[in-house]
Formats: structure tokens, C-alpha cells, sequence
């Protein structure tokens, strides 16, 4: 099998998804030199980190982070390119797993109970054939050891697409998305929703809008990536 392996990768190399060189034996989804230019924020050890900072007076969070930073036309928007548009999924497991590190060493996330992914419309799931945050929940779950819960919050309605859209725009494009499909089940609870990248948040804030009718919920959030 080993063998099979290694004539395969002769005749078909894997490629970073970031610069496209050939990847070595060792490296796994991008290659070491563009791993070292990932922009990460190390948000979860940072209390009142710009995450906090930008929903002050919209959600009451108990703590947020996100492993990178988000530039136009930098590593982490090709990697994300990828995973959404490319059926690259192992990058969310890429991603998840690496975070899930720095959460479980920063200790500001134990009280998680649950993974909660802001999901997609029944439309645009069927169209892509997954969500893009899917594989990067399953991978924090795994790593954290709590549920990771795809069906309790539900997309009810389609939004337009949010690329180039202003911050108010964004803000309309929301309201009213949301529904959550079993209240009891998160009642008492901490919960960490996820989502890819946080632009202007407006996704997150009409999902708290949604979840805020549970009792004695606590919310928590972490993405892939930050728009600084």
C-alpha cells in the first residue's frame, strides 16, 4: 500500500492550495513556507480581543476568537476559496483542529457544551452539497470532546449573497434568517457557534436574535477567520 502511495504521488503530487508548489512528504494542505505566513490572530488568549470588541452593545458574549486574519487575496482567502467553492474540505479539518489547540491551551472556552454551526439555506446546501464550516466544527469537536449540533438552528429564508455588500446592507440582508429548532436542547447550556469568516458579524447577531428566546443560554464565538 505504501508503495501504491508513492508511485501515485509520483505521477500525481499533491499541490499547496495556497501557492500551488508541490507539497513534500511532510507537509499536509499548504506547504511550510505559506503555514508561516498564516496571519494568526491569537484571539483566544486574548480577552477583549477585537472579536469582543466589535459586538460590545449587539451580543452579550462570554468570549470570542478566530484563528486567522482575513485579507483580500492573502493565504487564508485562497484556503477558504477552496473549502467553499472547491470541495476542499480538509481544510475545515485543517483549521479546526489547529484552533481547537489554542482553545483547549487558553482554557477561556472549558465551560463549552456544544458546537452549534450557522448553517445554510436547504437550497444552497443542495447546491454546494455541504457547509463549508461542517468538517471545521467536526474536527473542534472532536478536539474539545463535546457535540457538535448541525440541525438545531435552521436557516429559514435565502439570503442574497453578502459579497461586496455594506455594512448596513449586510445588517438588512439578515434579519429574520433564522430558527431555532429545539430550545430545550440548549437550555442552561454554553455553546460555541461557528462560523467561517466574520465580516461585519451581522450573520452572528441575527443568529444570537434567534437563539436569545433560550433560557439561560451562554454564547460563544469562533471562526476560521477575522476581517480586520
Amino acid at each position: 500500500m505504501k508503495i501504491f502511495k508513492n508511485v501515485f504521488a509520483i505521477f500525481f503530487p499533491e499541490v499547496c492550495l495556497s501557492c500551488n508548489d508541490y507539497l513534500v512528504s511532510n507537509d499536509s494542505i499548504i506547504c511550510l513556507n505559506c503555514r508561516h505566513d498564516l496571519p494568526l490572530t491569537n484571539f483566544s488568549f486574548e480577552e477583549n480581543n477585537l472579536i469582543e470588541k466589535s459586538f460590545y452593545g449587539r451580543i452579550p458574549l462570554e468570549n470570542a476568537t478566530s484563528l486567522f486574519y482575513f485579507f483580500k487575496k492573502g493565504n487564508v482567502q485562497r484556503l477558504i476559496h477552496e473549502l467553499k467553492y472547491n470541495k476542499q474540505q480538509q481544510v475545515g479539518t485543517f483549521i479546526g483542529d489547529w484552533l481547537g489547540e489554542q482553545i483547549i491551551e487558553s482554557e477561556r472556552f472549558k465551560t463549552i457544551d456544544c458546537i452549534i454551526p450557522v448553517p445554510l439555506h436547504p437550497k444552497k446546501l443542495k447546491k454546494r452539497g455541504y457547509n463549508q464550516v461542517t468538517t471545521f466544527g467536526e474536527s473542534l469537536a472532536k478536539k474539545l470532546d463535546i457535540p457538535y449540533k448541525e440541525n438545531i438552528l435552521i436557516r429559514v429564508s435565502l439570503a442574497k449573497t453578502q459579497t461586496k455588500k455594506l455594512r448596513l446592507d449586510r445588517w438588512r440582508n439578515v434579519q429574520e434568517l433564522f430558527h431555532v429548532n429545539n430550545n430545550t436542547a440548549l437550555e442552561n447550556k454554553h455553546i460555541l457557534l461557528i462560523d467561517d469568516v466574520i465580516t461585519t458579524g451581522a450573520t452572528l447577531e441575527a443568529c444570537y436574535k434567534a437563539l436569545s428566546h433560550t433560557k439561560n443560554l451562554k454564547i460563544s464565538i469562533a471562526c476560521m477567520a477575522y476581517t480586520k
